[in-house]
């Protein structure tokens, strides 16, 4: 009976021995099992180098497109806006020129009834209602989109003889902005107070009237639809 026991539960001493063989044997089975190494050849590593330089080549590709893509919609959109400004200041520039015309007509008057002219300038003191009852300039001229395309350089997108009548159009804006400052200049002056200097006050105010914004006009108003025509596509 105590034999029978003994079978049935070997001491821990057995026990041990058992693991430590099981051990080796196991680690005898995983020294014995062979390695498995992947031989690649040429092919193999040249494709993979062709499809990381086509992997390269499209996504530059692809920045390239997205870039120019970007760079023809934002050149639209300021063309857009410089077509919007000269829309804007063609109306404008058509309300001012009949107010200058009604001006010049002040001024006439003026140089031929005496008594006009001294309602203008009188002991010294400028009223400027009865010869420009609404400013020496009626209207501003714009130029924030025309600023905004020149910095752009969307000029490289458009064509010489476009560029041109655009920078002929915004050079007679200037001409006629500067005339508010010369006509001031007149009327600033102190020789301009004296009474017997009113005439020549006048004549100057007219000559500058002609000169800097006047004479001017038609052929802006005139250069204005062509410039609108041409960027028609905007």
């Amino acid at each position: 009976m105590e034999e029978t026991l003994k079978e049935e539960n070997p001491s821990p001493a057995i026990e041990t021995i058992k693991n430590e063989e099981s051990a080796i044997v196991n680690k005898k089975e995983k020294k014995e099992l062979p390695e498995v190494s992947i031989v690649r050849n040429w092919k193999e590593y040249f494709g993979e180098s062709l499809l990381i330089i086509f992997s390269v080549i499209l996504a530059l590709g692809l920045t390239e497109v997205i870039n120019n893509l970007n760079e023809e919609k934002r050149t639209k959109e300021v063309l857009h806006q410089l077509r919007e400004e000269l829309i804007e200041n063609k109306k404008a520039e058509q309300e001012q020129y009949a107010y200058h015309l009604q001006v010049l007509k002040n001024i006439d008057s003026a140089l031929r009834y005496p008594a006009f002219a001294q309602q203008f300038i009188n002991n010294g003191e400028i009223h400027s209602k009865p010869i420009f009852p609404e400013g020496l300039l009626r209207h501003d001229l714009n130029d924030v989109a025309w600023q905004v395309a020149k910095q752009s350089n969307i000029f490289s997108k458009i064509d010489l003889g476009t560029y041109s009548l655009l920078t002929d159009i915004y050079n007679n804006q200037e001409h006629i902005t500067k005339s508010e400052e010369e006509i001031a200049r007149v009327l600033l002056s102190y020789e301009s107070r004296r009474p017997e200097n009113l005439k020549i006050a006048l004549i100057l105010m007219r000559d500058n009237y002609h000169g800097w914004a006047v004479d001017r006009a038609p052929n802006l108003l005139h250069l204005y639809q062509r410039a609108i025509d041409k960027l028609a596509k905007y």
